[in-house]
């Protein structure tokens, strides 16, 4: 029960616009991921960008069990298997980028569709966290069982043999 586990990545394109290419961005991520993609939208208008409140500007996916593990591993790699003690939050997340999906087996570059990135964040907890998100008889974590930075940090050592600089 004391083993943390990775309960799910998440992996967000903001492409910053609506239109062709923010499908060009739902379609590689599909295509990386081999899930189907949901869009954000924005929460405000803001003139500066020309982006209008309600208005799609971004896609991601949810990765649970297997597949997160696979694709977890695979962009690992992409990054050389380096992370920044910064990119660990004081409950155990991490949050990393990949600056060109290109990197990713089988993508190649297209010039009418141009090179995306996406921020990929990882949740980590221990079994038994569920407690505190079910329906009935709901409880909190007690202390004792909550994941730190500590132990994310030496999960991600010894399970991804990442390197935490």
């Amino acid at each position: 029960m004391r083993t943390p586990t990775v309960e799910k990545v998440v992996v967000h394109m903001g492409v910053g616009e609506s239109g062709q290419h923010l499908v060009d961005a739902e379609n590689i991520l599909t295509e990386i991921t081999g899930q189907s993609v949901i869009r954000t939208y924005s929460k405000r208008t803001l003139p500066a960008f020309s982006i209008k409140k309600n208005e799609p500007i971004g896609c991601k996916v949810t990765l649970r069990s297997d597949r997160a593990e696979e694709f977890l591993r695979t962009s690992l790699g992409i990054i050389e298997g380096q992370l920044r003690a910064s990119q660990f939050d004081k409950y155990g997340n991490v949050a990393f980028g990949v600056e060109e999906h290109t990197d990713y087996p089988g993508m190649k570059y297209d010039p009418n569709i141009g090179i995306f990135g996406m921020d990929i964040n990882v949740v980590v907890n221990r079994p038994g966290y569920r407690i505190n998100k079910r329906r009935i008889v709901k409880r909190k974590v007690p202390t004792s069982h909550k994941i730190t930075k500590e132990d994310t940090i030496a999960f991600f050592k010894d399970e991804y043999s990442v390197e935490v600089i």
